[in-house]
């Protein structure tokens, strides 16, 4: 058997979980299963690798996508320049290299991690910037945030964090303005805010400010149109939530669990 699986905490509705179990039907993979494992503490993380002798592959969603990195023996480039990972390849036990690498791990199996998020947002974006797309607002600052961030400077778009907390990098939600609003023509929702169940709440933006020139794009995906996409839509913005980035880093999390 080979498994996969997600861990975060809380889990609820899991796209990943309906995505790989179809993607598996649909393959004719009977050897393979994808699982929830509801981790609240990360402590829990190295008694899940070391028990799941079959893991392949784990993907990795708040709130660990940060802390997940303490228990990793390599970590890729982008996920390192991003500080943040939502991808492991999980390969089977190699003591002897890992003695010669230096390695040093109780774990019994090699975990190496990657960011799928800036795949999938990067590729899921392109087709929807306009010229006037110069600058960002960029709404929570955890891992995902990193993630749409990191792209963001790839492709030369100045971004403005926007947090609960005032830091010298992040300003508050109510900083916004008409003015910054308009210079700031593509707005990224980062944090849950407005997923399922909670489907009536939206980030705290002044709304009244958008004009046709905006881009909202949402992370979340259930709902598909979330309250922070309507009230965009009501102001003649263009919206695109989160779905596509999901199968896409979905599909790159794949690539990477077989190569």
């Amino acid at each position: 058997m080979k498994r996969f699986g997600l861990i975060g905490y809380p889990l609820g509705h899991s796209f990943s979980k309906l995505y790989f179990t179809k993607k598996f039907e649909e393959e004719g993979l009977e050897d393979h299963v994808y699982e929830l494992y509801p981790i609240e503490h990360l402590s829990d993380f190295e008694n899940l690798i070391n028990s799941n002798r079959d893991l392949c592959g784990l993907n990795v969603t708040i709130p660990h996508k940060i802390g997940i990195m303490f228990y990793l023996d390599k970590i890729d480039a982008d996920a390192k320049a991003i500080d943040a990972v939502n991808c492991i390849k999980v390969i089977k036990g190699r003591p002897l290299e890992s003695f010669f690498t230096g390695e040093v791990s109780s774990m019994k199996m090699r975990l190496e991690g990657y960011n799928t998020d800036c795949y999938g947002f990067e590729l899921s974006l392109k087709p929807l910037l306009k010229k006037h797309h110069t600058k960002a607002l960029v709404l929570g600052s955890g891992g995902s945030s990193r993630a749409v961030t990191y792209v963001l400077g790839k492709l030369g778009i100045d971004y403005q964090i926007v947090s609960r907390k005032r830091s010298r990098k992040q300003i508050l939600y109510s900083d916004l303005s008409a003015e910054l609003l308009s210079e700031h023509t593509l707005i990224i929702n980062t944090t849950p805010v407005g997923m399922s169940p909670a489907v009536d709440a939206c980030p705290d933006i002044p709304y009244e400010f958008l004009k046709d020139k905006h881009l909202l794009y949402d992370l979340v995906y259930n709902p598909a149109e979330t309250m922070f996409l309507k009230k965009g839509k009501e102001q003649g913005a263009t919206i695109k939530n989160g779905e596509e980035m999901l199968h896409l880093q979905a599909e790159r999390s794949w690539e990477i669990w077989n190569s």
